[in-house]
């Protein structure tokens, strides 16, 4: 497994966006009784398991929203907290990378998957990062 990396200043390989709030609401755990709690969770399997199946350098970006606000960043793992809208954070950073590095936005958020396809973005489904 590839270990995520998460300086910018390294080769810029592949850039992981992981929309939190969709990836975590794919499996009825019980998240919605504890939102940040579940988006740190995401971000620990994150840290520690990278994205399989993906070689070469990967820097993952965790994009939190709402309740989930406040996580901190781990080794590994980016968290931005999106000042308003988690989906248009995640627009956001992929027309601001676009051109330099190829990046996947892992959502099964049908919208946002169209919004980010069309500025170039390769997408996945949350199974890419947590399987069920």
């Amino acid at each position: 497994m590839n270990a995520p990396v998460n300086d910018s200043t390294s080769l810029p390989g592949l850039l992981v966006i992981v929309d939190a709030a969709n990836v975590v609401g794919s499996v009825p755990d019980g998240w919605w009784h504890d939102r940040r709690g579940a988006a740190e969770r995401l971000r620990d399997r994150l840290a520690a398991d990278g994205v399989p199946g993906r070689a070469g350098p990967v820097e993952v970006v965790l994009v939190v929203e709402g309740a989930a606000r406040g996580v901190d960043s781990v080794p590994g793992v980016r968290v931005e907290s999106a000042p308003g809208s988690g989906d248009d954070h995640v627009v956001d950073l992929v027309a601001r990378t676009t051109g330099d590095r190829p990046v996947l936005v892992v959502t099964a958020d049908r919208e946002l998957r169209r919004r980010v396809s069309e500025l170039g973005a390769e997408v996945a489904g949350p199974r890419t990062v947590r399987p069920a």
